[in-house]
C-alpha cells in the first residue's frame, strides 16, 4: 500500500515537471485571431465580404501572420497600425499565397514601437479591392484580451 502511494506521489510530481517545462518552453509567443468584416473599415463599407486574421509575434518580434477571406476578391492585404476607428499606415505587407489566403513573409520584424501598438491593440488587419482601394474588410489584433489566443 505505501509503496503503490509512493509511486502516485512521485508519477504526478514528474507530470507536473513536465508540465511546466513544456509551458516555459512555449515562450511569449500567443497565436490572436481576429475576424474581419466591412463595418470595422473606418468608415465603414457594406459589403458580405468576411475574413479570419491569425498573427503571432514572437519575443524577438517576429511575425507569423495570415488572413484568409470569403466574398472577396482582394489585391493586396496588410497589418496596418492603428488604433479601433482610425487608420494608420502599413506596418508588415502580406502576400497572396491562395485564392484566399495572405500571408507574411518569413523573417518580418516589428519594430519596438510597432510591438507596443500591437501589444495596446493598435494594430489591425485589412483587404484591399480596387473597389475599395482603403480597404474592404477589417478586423482589429487585440492581444491582450479582446482576441481569442
Amino acid at each position: 500500500m505505501k509503496w503503490t502511494h509512493m509511486l502516485s506521489k512521485r508519477s504526478s510530481v514528474f507530470i507536473a515537471a513536465l508540465v511546466l517545462a513544456g509551458c516555459a518552453s512555449m515562450g511569449g509567443d500567443r497565436s490572436v485571431r481576429s475576424t474581419l468584416s466591412g463595418a470595422e473599415q473606418v468608415p465603414p463599407v457594406k459589403t458580405s465580404a468576411t475574413g479570419t486574421g491569425t498573427v503571432t509575434v514572437a519575443e524577438d518580434k517576429s511575425v507569423t501572420a495570415r488572413i484568409t477571406t470569403q466574398g472577396i476578391n482582394g489585391t493586396a492585404a496588410h497589418i496596418h497600425e492603428g488604433a479601433a476607428g482610425s487608420n494608420g499606415p502599413v506596418i508588415v505587407p502580406l502576400e497572396k499565397t491562395g485564392d484566399n489566403e495572405w500571408s507574411s513573409k518569413p523573417g518580418q520584424k516589428l519594430t519596438d514601437s510597432q510591438y507596443e501598438a500591437y501589444k495596446a491593440g493598435r494594430t489591425y488587419f485589412n483587404v484591399h479591392t480596387p473597389q475599395n482601394k482603403g480597404g474592404e474588410i477589417r478586423g482589429q489584433i487585440l492581444p491582450s484580451g479582446g482576441g481569442s489566443y
